[in-house]
């Protein structure tokens, strides 16, 4: 396991608002991905293992996870996310004889270090990226071949985009001897806009756009929308889910003037736990877990 720590978080008043989807793409029969939303977890899993089996298994991940956070409600700690990955490995290997795997990407509010944090953590080749003050940087890095010919230098972060094994990854949940997720753990600011995706985005769209997208969009479903259509115009060879979860420091909305549109507020009261304050809809496909309930929606 990798840990990176940033400093410490600020203890003012937020909201978390946000948008998510996901598409089956255009080459695809079956949508294998499956993403969990909840106030204070955000993730993405991409099944792996053939037909159905993939979409079990990032069924069964998801599904851990909203239900562990559902226990803790606001209190997930760091160490309690990563038992639920530990259980749901567990649980993905126990009904697909190790020959169904999830990728898993996500962020969560933890309470670390008398404050709260983003704890990014990443299995395989989903990403996590952050917009955050004029800033825009992939946190996660890749768990798989083409990524260890990046950091060799082997390839540049473009060949790999297009490279014949850029699909071969090195971890993943449920199948596999390599299992182990890596964490960062980050300061929350006023103003963060964070991406998670499945590799459906990122194979058709570059980090450029992706960055652009995140920028000109108001609202997170715009965003959202947006990439997920560049990615459909660009091929659409694989699965595409997308979240993108935008931090409102409710302290601070009294004291700047906004002259572009904003999310709807659906609550006004201010509060240092992250709650659901957002939406979203599910586009052609996927599953989606967690919601307010901890529920899946049925798709």
């Amino acid at each position: 396991m990798t840990l990176e720590t940033s400093e410490e978080a600020p203890q003012r008043p937020f909201r978390l608002n946000y948008g998510f989807g996901s598409h089956r793409g255009l080459r695809r029969q079956l949508n294998e991905d499956s993403l969990v939303v909840t106030g204070n977890l955000f993730a993405v899993a991409d099944g792996m293992g053939g037909h159905e089996a993939g979409e079990v298994a990032s069924r069964i991940c998801v599904e851990t996870l909203a239900a562990g956070v559902k226990e803790v409600r606001n209190d997930l700690a760091a160490d309690e996310l990563q038992q639920l990955m530990v259980t749901a490995d567990d649980a993905i290997r126990r009904v697909g004889g190790s020959r169904a795997g999830t990728t898993l990407a996500g962020v969560a509010i933890v309470r670390e270090l008398q404050g709260l944090y983003w704890m990014v953590f990443n299995v395989g080749d989903s990403r996590t990226y952050r917009l955050s003050e004029g800033e825009f940087a992939q946190i996660s890095v890749d768990h798989s071949e083409v990524q260890e010919m990046v950091d060799e230098g082997y390839l540049t972060a473009e060949e790999a985009r297009h490279h014949p094994r850029r699909h071969v990854i090195t971890r993943a949940l449920g199948t596999g001897e390599a299992s182990e997720a890596d964490f960062w753990m980050l300061s929350v600011h006023d103003g963060d806009r964070l991406m998670i995706c499945s590799d459906g985005l990122t194979s058709e769209v570059s980090d450029e756009d992706i960055r652009q997208q995140l920028a000109d969009r108001n609202s997170p479903q715009d965003a959202v929308d947006a990439l997920i259509r560049l990615a459909l115009e660009g091929g659409g060879r694989d699965n595409i889910t997308v979240i993108v979860v935008d931090v409102e420091d409710t302290d601070a909305e009294g004291e700047r003037i906004t002259t572009s549109p904003r999310a709807e507020d659906r609550d006004e009261h201010q509060t240092t736990q992250p709650r659901f304050d957002g939406g979203g809809r599910m586009i052609n496909g996927g599953r989606v877990f967690g919601m307010e309930n901890g529920e899946d929606d049925g798709r």
